[in-house]
């Protein structure tokens, strides 16, 4: 799976910090949690994504006897150390928001508690799982508003930045609503449905283009989807026409024709025409060629004969906002609330949880950010997932994470589903934070006014 990686997938300074944890005894229970400071740009909102691959790191999350080999071979840490390294495994609790799940800044998106070297140790690898699948979700929840309910289909792996990345994103994205990816690995994996076409390259290996058409057809007679826009993009709708009669009378059908390049707005209204003058009005038309969701939204909006669209390279690369302004911070520590309060990333103290109202709409109206022991009304965001180290309950199937995304964009404010900014969401902090978060500034001046004298 492609949450299985070696301990060592990490930062040097992880493993500086637990020789020093481990020289000076330092191992009590530590609470950190995952969180995004901020919206990027054009960002109402961000749907929570990853969780399932951050639970299959921490249940197996262990040294290898080849790992502490190259360790020692380094000479960069103690024998003691390393032997201490073979046992250590993750059997801390976790609390997170269910994937699919919009969320807002300074929101904990997922909470560990375990000894602090464990705690410490994870943050690596679940930063870099949370947050990519968090940042394809929301990329790919902004397109499934632009296309209002056409088909959309991940066509990113070839330039994603990295396989394990075009992988996740077509999780990702098929989580946040997409229909399907051309990335086969995701269906293998986690069942997500497979689309493609063809390339200009089989087209182009034909000197007819027609025959070529034919050849495909023949091959690949399911779902069968033709590559129209290699030479003349019209004219190649007329060899299409031509072409259905004959294969009608071998039972295939054909099911759509793609376009990839030019005006597609323009060319999709002249091949629809084209289709429906030859009996092929049930033939649809899927576009591609470095589609975002704003050209997604500028076709829809145009009234474009399209039923469905590709998105690549702007989706597995969030083209526009290629990364959030993320967190794991530690937030309690031997059961003292900690603080970070450096300027711009002042961090609020303690094991909080998230609360969301809703309005007579029933759309979301605001969330309260508070402390984990309060009692409130509304329905709470983290639930307990993993507890010493085993998970709670069975996980979700993508189908139903992929159910709760689509219910969740649904209860969105009108406003907040738009491409374009809106007025920010209501994140209230609660009284009690606010005073814990001033209690620990209390004892930390009163800590740094002890040692100064």
């Amino acid at each position: 799976m492609t949450s299985a990686a070696s301990p060592l997938l990490t930062d040097l300074y992880q493993l500086n910090m637990l020789q020093a944890y481990f020289e000076h005894g330092i191992a009590e229970t530590a609470v950190f949690e995952f969180f995004v400071r901020k919206l990027p740009k054009r960002r109402n909102f961000l749907v929570a994504a990853g969780l399932e691959q951050v639970l299959e790191f921490l249940e197996g999350v262990a040294f290898s006897e080849s790992d502490i080999a190259w360790l020692r071979r380094t000479r960069r840490f103690g024998d003691a150390f390393l032997d201490h390294l073979v046992a250590l495994r993750f059997e801390g609790d976790v609390h997170a928001v269910a994937e699919g799940t919009v969320v807002f800044p300074n929101e904990p998106i997922l909470r560990v508690t375990a000894p602090l070297p464990i705690a410490q140790l994870v943050e690596t690898r679940i930063i870099n799982l949370l947050h990519f699948q968090t940042l394809i979700a929301s990329k790919a929840a902004r397109v499934v508003l632009a296309a209002q309910g056409r088909r959309l289909v991940d066509f990113g792996l070839r330039r994603a930045h990295g396989a394990e990345a075009g992988l996740l994103a077509a999780r990702a994205s098929y989580l946040a609503g997409f229909d399907g990816t051309a990335t086969v690995e995701a269906a293998r994996l986690w069942g997500v449905p497979l689309y493609g076409t063809m390339a200009h390259a089989f087209v182009q290996a034909f000197d007819d283009e027609a025959a070529a058409f034919e050849a495909f057809a023949r091959a690949r007679p399911e779902g069968l989807v033709l590559l129209i826009d290699t030479y003349d993009t019209v004219a190649a709708a007329g060899k299409v026409v031509e072409l259905a009669p004959r294969l009608a009378r071998d039972g295939i059908r054909i099911a759509g024709v793609r376009l990839d390049s030019g005006d597609l707005a323009s060319l999709a209204r002249e091949v629809r025409a084209v289709l429906d003058a030859g009996g092929l009005d049930e033939t649809t038309i899927f576009a591609s060629g470095g589609l975002d969701e704003d050209e997604v939204a500028a076709l829809v909006d145009a009234g474009a004969p399209i039923d469905g669209f590709g998105v690549g390279t702007s989706l597995t690369t969030s083209e526009d906002a290629p990364a959030l302004d993320c967190a794991y911070k530690l937030q309690e520590y031997a059961g003292l609330a900690r603080r970070k309060r450096s300027t711009g990333k002042a961090t609020w103290p303690g094991r909080k949880q998230v609360w969301r109202r809703h309005g007579a709409d029933g759309r979301m109206a605001s969330d309260i950010l508070g402390l984990e022991s309060e009692r409130r009304p509304e329905p709470v965001l983290l639930q307990p997932v993993m507890a010493a180290g085993l998970r709670v309950g069975s996980s979700p199937s993508l189908a139903d994470v992929r159910a709760h995304a689509a219910q969740q964009l649904a209860l969105l404010p009108e406003p907040m589903r738009g491409l374009d900014p809106a007025p920010p969401y209501l994140v209230e902090v609660s009284e009690p934070l606010k005073a814990l978060a001033a209690e620990v500034d209390r004892r930390l001046a009163h800590l740094e006014t002890t040692d100064a004298g």
